[in-house]
């Protein structure tokens, strides 16, 4: 039996596209996958906000939820021990998060707290800023100064996705400790990416309507703080962050939109700090800039196919005309990343046969290029943050969503197998398959399928405690790289762009296709009722904050992202072949009078990606469709009528619950429905029996 989890529907997430994963898109999209990860936070006091009135059917699961709830926990216990690549380093200490604020620790061992996060809702009770009882706040990024002056955090609460920035003064090291020691020099609301140049200037980018257009500079050297403009971006698809070069002396302006990029550089060894244009926009043009000695290294999509490759030009004349190339891999292999480090430019690949691997550049001789094959099991590559000092290391951690981030050491008892569906137009689609059984003896397991296909991202591969319990509890685990992620570089996402939507859906198929002849008999998941031809097949769906109403969302230019989400989905006001071709997939203008799968579907009220009122309606019609259905057609013993559940629950977060305990509990509550549906009883050795 197998089951179909749906990361499709919707995207995004933090992080611009070229500074730590080219991946990893600005926070814009929308997504639909899970992402389960544990950040510490702080609460202040108690209340309860809950939208369960909306939410209905949950009860049948409450039993089992509780048991996996305790089974989640213990996982995550178990898997504590990972390494953490989130400290930050300075010259003289260790900053890091625990539990209610910033610590930060030096050669003695001896930790010092820089930061309480009390205080910062103390500061919002004194202004007025806060009408709730409870806050929770989430540190998401540690910047310092170069001679670890100021320490700049951005903060959330859990409820809303506006975040906030903290600067700290520091006290120096060996100076006698002050009264107030955690001395708050201000805050700044609504910052979304932010890096110091000097010790006394901070550049940031703030986050209004989920998009970044406006860089602004931050001067702490006066007694008064000044606060400057220094760039606005008038393009509503494009997003805009600050970021700072491996080596700290390049501060960057990325503007970045699906097709094409803008670069501005500040040079954080001048003292004037004003910005220049490294290569204006054009269409199609991706790039991303490194600096290195006194030229930039540029990784951009001139390659063949329109692909990434390495290229070199002087600092000071930095426009595409200068550019050299330096290296471009061989075809079929694609660039994912890349990195300075020292002499040496460091580019994570993946080859055509899906895995991953290290190509190592020296810059002095790019000639002198040579290969590190990782594991077949490997999947992502965590490279740490450099600290204050420059080095010439690389240190980075290899993981797949069932072994847990390490250095490069092997990892026994779990079996990576590597297939290729084809498709009916002979297009090869990758699909990664995890199991701890031969594949001849994967017939009678439970087969949990991912899938994702849209804004050129990879789909989420790293390591993930759920998944490796289910794993340890019989399941295989299945991942499809359809066309419109990344895996396979810019043209496997141009393949499924606007007008090629429905080429990942027919990559699913003929993924479902191959497994379900490979071994596992499968039942599966899928929100895209287009796919579901065998619903047979279909048992239950998991759907967390899905992009149901594509074509309603994308007619409505007031929604935030409808403009900037145009190159992806199409403009259906202004084309009406676009409005056609949404129309052919969009999940709730494809709802039939048959029989579906059972579903959890779980929103949140206050998500401004995905809109309430697109789940509810879908909700709504799926379950009339169903009902006419089984009243036109008796229901047989082969075909169950299924159960429909809508999970609503509160906040803005379209990520799903920051708070450890409420993800635990959502995290619970899909696998309690998973097994319920399936009809799978827990391993009765971890479960009390009744007697």
């Amino acid at each position: 039996m197998a089951v179909l989890s749906s990361l499709l529907c919707s995207p995004a997430r933090f992080i611009s596209p070229f500074r730590l994963r080219l991946w990893d898109f600005s926070p814009c999209k929308r997504r639909t996958w899970l992402l389960l990860s544990v950040q510490r936070c702080y609460s202040s006091d108690s209340s309860n906000s809950s939208d369960h009135h909306r939410s209905s059917g949950l009860e049948r699961y409450k039993d089992l939820q509780k048991y996996f709830n305790r089974r989640l926990k213990a996982a995550y216990h178990r898997f504590s021990h990972i390494p953490d690549h989130s400290l930050v380093c300075g010259h003289n200490h260790v900053y890091f998060i625990e539990g209610d604020g910033l610590y930060r620790v030096d050669q003695r061992q001896k930790p010092e707290q820089v930061l309480h996060l009390g205080q910062v809702s103390r500061q919002e009770e004194k202004t007025g800023l806060i009408n709730e009882e409870r806050i929770q706040w989430i540190v998401q990024r540690i910047r310092l100064s170069p001679q670890e002056k100021h320490l700049a955090a951005s903060l959330k609460t859990t409820d809303t996705e506006e975040p906030r920035c903290v600067v700290v003064r520091l006290r120096k090291r060996n100076s006698p400790p002050p009264p107030d020691p955690q001395h708050i020099v201000l805050t700044l609301d609504k910052v979304f990416s932010f890096e110091w140049a000097t010790d006394d200037v901070l550049f940031y980018t703030t986050l209004e309507a989920l998009r970044c257009s406006k860089v602004f500079r931050l001067d702490l050297t006066s007694k008064e703080s000044r606060i400057t403009s220094v760039f606005e971006e008038t393009h509503p698809d494009v997003f805009v962050e600050v970021a700072l070069s491996r080596d700290r002396q390049m501060l960057s302006i990325n503007g970045n939109s699906r097709s094409s990029s803008e670069v501005l550089l500040i040079d954080g060894t001048t003292s004037h700090l004003e910005p220049f244009l490294v290569q204006p926009r054009q269409p199609d043009l991706l790039y991303h800039v490194e600096h290195w000695r006194e030229s930039l290294v540029i990784l951009a999509n001139t390659g063949p196919g329109k692909e990434y490759q390495v290229l070199q030009s002087p600092l000071s004349e930095p426009s595409m005309a200068s550019w050299v190339p330096l290296f471009a891999p061989d075809s079929g292999t694609v660039i994912k990343d890349m990195d300075v480090i020292g002499d040496h430019c460091v580019l994570v690949a993946r080859t055509a046969a899906g895995g991953l691997v290290l190509i190592v550049v020296s810059l002095t001789n790019p000639k002198e290029a040579y290969t590190v094959q990782l594991p077949s099991w490997a999947c992502t590559i965590q490279t740490k943050k450099p600290g204050m000092a420059v080095g010439s290391v690389l240190e980075f951690l290899i993981s797949s969503p069932v072994h847990t981030p390490m250095p490069y050491r092997a990892q026994g008892r779990i079996t990576t197998t590597r297939l290729e569906a084809c498709n009916q137009d002979g297009t090869l689609v990758p699909v990664t398959l995890f199991h701890s059984a031969p594949v001849g003896g994967l017939r009678q397991a439970p087969l949990l399928v991912h899938v994702y296909g849209a804004y050129g991202r990879d789909l989420n591969m790293e390591f993930c405690p759920e998944k490796r319990l289910l794993l340890e509890q019989g399941w295989t685990l299945a991942f499809c790289h359809i066309r419109g992620g990344g895996e396979r570089g810019l043209s496997w996402h141009r393949q499924a762009g606007v007008e090629g939507k429905q080429r990942g859906v027919e990559d699913l198929r003929a993924c479902l296709r191959h497994l379900f002849s490979s071994g596992p008999a499968a039942r599966g998941l899928w929100p895209w009722e287009r796919c579901v031809t065998h619903t047979h097949m279909m048992r239950a769906v998991t759907l967390q904050a899905p992009f149901l109403d594509v074509l309603g969302t994308m007619e409505d230019p007031s929604l935030p992202l409808t403009l900037e989400d145009r190159e992806e989905w199409g403009d259906p006001v202004g084309n009406p072949e676009h409005r056609l071709i949404i129309s052919s997939y969009c999940p709730l203008h494809n709802i039939t009078r048959q029989c579906y799968p059972s579903m959890l579907l779980t929103a949140y009220s206050g998500d401004a990606r995905v809109p309430l009122a697109g789940v509810l309606k879908y909700t709504e019609l799926l379950k009339k469709a169903i009902h006419t259905h089984f009243t036109l057609n008796p229901k047989s013993e082969y075909e169950p009528a299924p159960n429909i559940v809508l999970n609503i629950q509160p906040g803005e977060n379209h990520h799903g619950p920051e708070d450890f305990e409420l993800m635990l509990e959502e995290e619970a509550l899909r696998l309690a429905f998973l097994y319920t549906e399936l009809g799978l009883e827990p391993p009765r050795s971890q479960r009390k029996r009744r007697r």
